[in-house]
């Protein structure tokens, strides 16, 4: 009989004894897959507001430009800079953007922003009535004028003097465009990729005058002996921002801050430590 009793408190010990163990292996698994459920939880809601936060900043805006156009927009070392670049860099300062510099050839400006690959295009570009099928512009934020590149012996003396002779241009600019119109007066246009590669032509001997814009005229005439820039300019023109055709949201906000850049004074301090008043 006490055998019997033993056995039976033995199984009693063992069967609590099992109980406790189930119990106890069950509370840790599940408070891990709690803690696990809490971890992602959280990483969900920090990517989430790191998302926002991006957001709220404003991300990137994307500037298209051609850096061939000294000052306003050139390679100096490894960077892009001129005057472009600073508006552009204070523009997306004030909508709470950061600046993406695409270096790109010139003609391609417009097509990139079609395209929805670039935002802002901001390389010395001339409001034109064939541009404006394409693209909007902003206000205008400086004026510059097309002008005449001719050898120092040279019989050019003005515009009118174009007629027949061999016209240098940089590829889809305002001084091709303009000096196109010479083409029906037997002038033959040779375009090329870079002003300076047009310059450099003039001083070959290859073609007889460069129209470009006066700011890297300028420059060029600086830095190449026998040459000199025309006093009569072609052209006085308008430059401004390219924006996407159709979108008003940018370009109001665009034009907004370039507002508030005129209107400080640093819109005119960018372009005085580019351009000296002389």
């Amino acid at each position: 009989m006490k055998k019997q009793v033993l056995a039976l408190f033995m199984a009693a010990v063992m069967t609590g004894s099992l109980t406790g163990c189930g119990s106890s292996t069950a509370g840790p698994t599940a408070g891990a897959d709690t803690t696990a459920a809490e971890t992602k939880a959280d990483a969900e809601t920090k990517a989430e507001a790191d998302t926002k936060t991006e957001e709220a900043a404003g991300g990137v805006l994307v500037m298209a430009t051609n850096a061939e156009f000294p000052p306003y927009e050139y390679h100096d070392g490894g960077s892009i800079v001129g005057i472009d670049v600073e508006v552009a860099e204070a523009i997306a300062a004030k909508l709470g953007m950061t600046l993406e510099i695409d270096d790109i050839a010139f003609d391609s400006i417009i097509p990139e922003l079609e395209s929805g690959k670039a935002d802002i295009g901001v390389a010395g570009m001339t409001v034109s009535e064939d541009r404006l099928k394409n693209v909007d512009f902003t206000d205008t934020y400086t004026t510059a004028s097309q002008v005449i590149i001719v050898k120092e012996d040279s019989d050019i003396a003005g515009p009118d003097d174009l007629a027949g002779k061999y016209i240098g241009v940089q590829l889809g600019t305002t001084g091709d465009i303009y000096a196109s119109d010479y083409e029906e007066e037997g002038s033959t246009i040779e375009r090329y990729n870079k002003g300076f590669e047009a310059v450099q032509a003039m001083l070959q001997g290859k073609i007889d005058a460069v129209v470009i814009d006066v700011e890297p005229a300028k420059v060029f005439v600086a830095q190449n002996e026998g040459i000199k820039i025309l006093d009569e300019p072609l052209t006085v023109e308008e430059y401004a921002i390219a924006i996407k055709k159709g979108n008003t949201e940018l370009l109001d906000k665009v034009n907004k801050a370039l507002g508030e850049l005129k209107e400080s004074g640093e819109l005119q301090a960018i372009i005085d430590k580019y351009i000296s008043a002389e």
